[in-house]
């Protein structure tokens, strides 16, 4: 039996044809005599009425149990009044059948379909294949395949090349911690499966191809998180003869229409901020914009004042509150989550019919009226302050917006991206006591003199950006460094020695002497970018077969041990107790 329609394609125009579906049984009632069935397929519902006239059809419905797979063929027929269902696209209609075929019979599921969202997350990922038949989930990953197709059209159209890189590859700094993958005819030696196709894009670049993006597998062996997991996808795209502006320009263009063809939205240009404007003005390098409005710096008041507690500290940064007229019990509720995000404390006033209160009396009426006139306060508005070191009191501040914005139920709604630019080169890592690329070691610094790179390094800004939508990092890339002798200086300054670079990328600074174009690029989390426009909470919503947070796949039971010969064959023994 050759299915004629899907349940999508069953409604009041084609009342009085002969339709063939097929799916799965999804909830059978018996109502006066009468069996009807709902059966279900990946594009929704649609009602069956099996009557009891119809003898050897009847006890063939009567058998049926959810999750069943059939196929039948029937006539669309309208329904009797009342019984028309506005949900349903099939709502008006339902099948009178003339033949029914069980497929398939299927036990009692751990857990229904339609309840699927609150049973235990564990129990969906080890029945993932039964997850997935719910509508909500399905539709998805129907969005997650528009927004593809949608980012392979743009690049066809603007002349990309999709090129495929290799899986198993050697182990680069990137980052992260690398999965290593054991060579059995190379013993000892070890593959590692990719963080991103970076070196092989920019030796593409080198190679001629000028446009090259992929849709591509990238692993990370990494803490997890609900925005995270060992293996995502990435779009991964690099372009030659290009500088920062281009990379910007086309990219924005490529998410526009993605947004336009995937979801009907229209975009608004994104707006720029660099990394010192972004923690000014946010408190965090990837700002929510639907938070609100930016953290308002009345240190120069302050401490030109020396106001009481405030004038001594380098930073002091307020958060706004607008027309909410706080109550004493909120504000101390507020003050102790100040310093759970790690404040020493919380200063607090409110512009209200008599005038200012606080919980710092000290300021006195002239320091308070000061403050409130730096942050614009009206009547009804709220100013909550952090004061301390820059760093600290900016990241609180910043944390502390954004749980304002949503204890009061102020956060925006829409789409609110933006690119962030200028990061720093290099940062100092504590851990390790030495110097560590900010991004990647293969980016194009800011500067108009190369000997700067020895004198002051921390200081130094890079030509890296991100794109960020709602406080989510959907995107990031670089101007790479084309230049060997460039690229050598870097990777001194990071301190590896020249046997260390030239065993490790020696390959890539010879290929470089070979001539280099200037070339930039960038990679989107496609993941976390599906996972936003759907609304879903967790990336395990958007990916079809995901990880626990403890990084084990559920329904596979891995990862598992592998017997000793295996590990006989690659040269390989265990150290330690086995699990």
């Amino acid at each position: 039996m050759h299915r004629t329609h899907y349940a999508d394609q069953i409604d009041a125009q084609i009342i009085g044809q002969s339709v063939k579906i097929a799916g799965w049984v999804h909830r059978r009632r018996d109502h006066g005599g009468i069996i009807f069935l709902d059966i279900r397929d990946r594009t929704g519902l649609v009602q069956v009425v099996v009557e009891p006239s119809t003898k050897d059809l009847f006890e063939q419905a009567d058998h049926l149990r959810p999750e069943y797979v059939v196929a039948l063929a029937g006539l669309v027929q309208k329904r009797p009044p009342g019984m028309v269902n506005p949900e349903l696209r099939s709502g008006e209609v339902e099948i009178l059948p003339n033949s029914l075929e069980i497929l398939a019979e299927a036990k009692v599921p751990p857990f229904s379909v339609s309840d699927g969202e609150t049973v235990d997350e564990l129990l969906r990922m080890k029945y993932r294949y039964i997850d997935l038949r719910r509508q909500p989930l399905f539709k998805n990953f129907e969005l997650r395949d528009r927004v593809i197709w949608s980012i392979r059209e743009y690049f066809h159209k603007h002349h990309f090349i999709d090129v495929e890189t290799p899986q198993l590859a050697r182990s680069t700094p990137e980052g992260a911690r690398d999965f290593l993958v054991p060579s059995r005819v190379q013993p000892g030696s070890f593959y590692a499966l990719p963080q991103s196709p970076q070196i092989f894009k920019q030796l593409l670049m080198v190679a001629g191809f000028d446009r090259y993006y992929q849709i591509a597998k990238v692993f990370r062996d990494e803490d997890l998180r609900a925005d995270r997991q060992p293996e995502f996808t990435q779009v991964d795209v690099e372009m030659a003869f290009v500088d920062q502006e281009d990379v910007l320009r086309s990219m924005e263009a490529m998410v526009v229409q993605v947004f336009h063809e995937a979801m009907g939205i229209a975009l608004a240009p994104f707006p720029r901020l660099t990394w010192d404007q972004a923690l000014e003005r946010y408190g965090s390098d990837k700002p929510d914009l639907c938070a609100g409005e930016p953290l308002v710096n009345v240190s120069p008041i302050a401490q030109s004042k020396k106001l009481p507690v405030l004038g001594s500290s380098e930073m002091v940064a307020g958060v706004v509150l607008r027309r909410l007229s706080p109550s004493r019990k909120v504000l101390d509720e507020l003050v102790a989550e100040a310093k759970e995000l790690g404040a020493g404390g919380l200063v607090w006033m409110v512009r209200g019919q008599d005038g200012l209160r606080t919980n710092l009396k000290a300021l006195g009426e002239s320091g308070l009226e000061l403050l409130a006139k730096a942050a614009a306060l009206a009547q009804g508005d709220a100013l909550l302050l952090v004061a301390g070191d820059k760093a600290r009191t900016l990241a609180v501040a910043g944390q502390l917006r954004l749980a304002a914005a949503r204890k009061f139920g102020q956060m925006e709604s829409g789409w609110r991206f933006l690119w962030v630019t200028d990061f720093p080169l290099f940062e100092w890592s504590e851990d390790e006591q030495r110097i560590t690329s900010a991004h990647h070691p293969f980016t194009m610094p800011k500067i108009d003199n190369w000997q700067q790179l020895a004198e002051d390094p921390l200081s130094l800004r890079s030509q890296a950006y991100d794109l960020v939508l709602n406080g989510v990092e959907l995107a990031s890339g670089s101007v790479r460094i084309h230049r060997p002798d460039w690229q050598r200086q870097v990777f001194m300054v990071l301190g590896l020695e020249p046997s260390e670079i030239e065993q490790k990328f020696g390959f890539m600074l010879d290929a470089f002497q070979y001539g280099a174009p200037p070339h930039a690029g960038i990679a989107f989390g496609i993941d976390r970018l599906i996972m936003l426009m759907a609304g879903a909470k967790s990336l395990r919503e958007v990916i079809a077969f995901p990880k626990t947070a403890r990084g084990i796949d559920p329904l596979m039971d891995a990862p598992s041990q592998v017997d000793a010969k295996q590990l006989r064959d690659l040269g390989l023994r265990l150290d330690g107790p086995a699990l």
